[in-house]
């Protein structure tokens, strides 16, 4: 039984490794974690695959066809989340062995690799909106940076203000910006489906609607390592059967559908006289020794309301439902323009084709000057960042997001590509302008341009007028988050479709002069 014990702690060691440091990663908000620490998510599989990365695929297969499914309790945070929320339901239930309540119950063969299958053709023809909804690892990033973030940000908040009410400033306070309507509703919705499923099935989530969950099936069906029954020592207690979360074990006729099993061992841990055991079984393969007509007699209509009700939960749960009861109002303020598009982004169908909405670049960016999309750019756009210079601009020579971006719907970029990359153009609105309308000055927006893009001409008398040159904006921002003018801004940033690339300012000229008095 120490062995059996040490692989699940093993496992649950593992979980950890992985789970903290991308969850601190989410919801970072002082930087304390340096940037390379997302290459923990290029091990999530549909970021993998997006971005193309095979052998990475092929090795998660190979892996998932040795020892069968560890990723989906150990790699994937959002496997490990659901892990979470089943420790804390049984919090103060009965802790003796038997009481859970978990049971055996069929696959859901046919709703799982439909799903798989129409994931996979949609993903690669360019539409990622079946992906964005049920990829685990994006609905996990959507989880952290829109409830767990703000939650921890505000905590920080009171807590300084407390410490400050004491003359004590080692805390201080940070503002919520990055947080919209449509990604805390897609956070919710997401963290409830979650709840919801796991409290109702346990991980039937990963077994049933999960993409990544039905591919890793295919290869662990058949996996060298896996948990079997010793027929000839095993009592019937069922102890397995109702600790098995996956709901994969029929104590009943001692099958173990290892399609379904995720390897979190608690089966193993739960067995009263060592009757079950992981081992080297490679010519066992999952249900081998089913009778047709045993299952012929298997409640069918149980199968078929269960079928419904997974169904109907998830379709009231997407996060696209309660986004799409406020789509009348929020398409009355759709933007004439299309979305500015992150730098590294390339295009704009190419970002659209690829970015699945985890909104890891929004909580890393160090400017907070991306924002999740609601529906006014469309529902192709749905959820994904973009370019909001309400508040902010983009830091000149900043590639933060292109860096920690798993999927390469950024494309990691240099600082020199950066400062030459043009994702926008400045358009000054004069009619608008407080140097027109109030015959006063201004200059913020040219005070604030990093490229002399934006200049101040002559106007009327001494008054003078931004002017701006197309050939030196790079689209960052700069003038328009700093442009006193509201509601609508006297100059906004126009975006390019496909990114351009635009030459360096010169450096002008410094001319040394000697000064040989004091000029009196």
């Amino acid at each position: 039984m120490k062995r059996l014990s040490l692989l699940k702690g093993v496992r649950v060691l593992l979980a950890l490794l992985f789970f903290i440091p991308i969850l601190v990663f989410f919801v970072d908000f002082t930087g304390i974690l340096p940037d390379r620490v997302h290459v923990l998510l290029h091990l999530q599989i549909f970021p993998a695959f997006l971005s193309s990365m095979w052998l990475l695929l092929i090795a998660q297969l190979l892996i998932a066809f040795v020892i069968g499914r560890l990723y989906c309790s150990t790699i994937c945070p959002a496997g490990v989340l659901q892990d979470i929320i089943n420790r804390i339901y049984c919090i103060g239930k009965k802790k003796s062995k038997g009481t859970r309540r978990f049971k055996y119950h069929r696959p859901m063969n046919l709703l799982r690799y439909v799903i798989l299958a129409l994931t996979l053709i949609s993903a690669l023809a360019g539409m990622l909106n079946l992906a964005l909804l049920l990829d685990p690892y994006s609905n996990f990033g959507r989880i952290a940076t829109n409830l767990f973030r703000p939650i921890i940000m505000w905590t920080n908040n009171g807590i300084a203000e407390v410490l400050m009410s004491m003359d004590n400033y080692s805390l201080y306070q940070v503002t919520i910006s990055t947080v919209t309507t449509a990604g805390l509703i897609s956070g919710l919705t997401a963290f409830v489906l979650f709840i919801g499923l796991t409290v109702w099935r346990g991980r039937i989530f990963c077994n049933s609607l999960c993409p990544v969950g039905a591919l890793l099936s295919i290869a662990s069906r058949y996996s060298l390592f896996r948990i079997s029954i010793n027929q000839e020592s095993c009592i019937h207690c069922g102890l397995c059967e109702r600790n098995c979360k996956a709901e994969a074990i029929d104590s009943k006729h001692m099958r173990i559908d290892t399609s379904r099993c995720v390897d979190c061992f608690n089966c193993l841990s739960a067995c009263s006289n060592g009757s079950l055991q992981y081992k080297f079984n490679p010519t066992s393969v999952s249900f081998q020794k089913e009778n047709p007509a045993q299952l012929a007699e298997e409640d069918k209509s149980k199968s078929r309301r269960t079928f419904l009700a997974t169904g109907a939960t998830v379709i009231a749960s997407l996060p696209i439902v309660p986004v799409l009861a406020e789509g009348k109002r929020m398409r009355k303020r759709r933007k004439k323009w299309p979305p500015v598009t992150p730098p590294g982004s390339l295009s704009l169908e190419r970002f659209k084709d690829m970015c699945t909405g985890c909104h890891l670049c929004v909580t890393q960016c160090p400017s907070q000057v991306l924002r999740p999309a609601g529906l006014e750019y469309g529902l192709d756009y749905l959820l994904k960042p973009h370019m909001s210079y309400d508040n902010s601009y983009c830091n000149y020579e900043c590639t933060v997001c292109a860096d920690v971006c798993p999927t390469h719907a950024l494309k990691p970029i240099s600082v020199e590509e950066k400062t030459t990359t043009q994702i926008g153009v400045a358009h000054f609105f004069i009619n608008r302008c407080i140097v027109h309308t109030e015959n006063t000055d201004c200059g913020a927006c040219s005070e604030h341009c990093p490229t002399q893009a934006v200049k101040m001409v002559p106007y009327k008398g001494t008054l003078t007028i931004p002017e701006v040159n197309p050939d030196l904006c790079v689209g960052c921002g700069g003038c328009e988050s700093i442009c006193p003018v509201r509601p609508m801004r006297a100059i906004i940033i126009k975006s390019n479709e496909t990114h351009k690339h635009v030459e360096k300012p010169k450096q002008e000229e410094v001319k040394e002069i000697e000064v040989t008095d004091f000029g009196f």
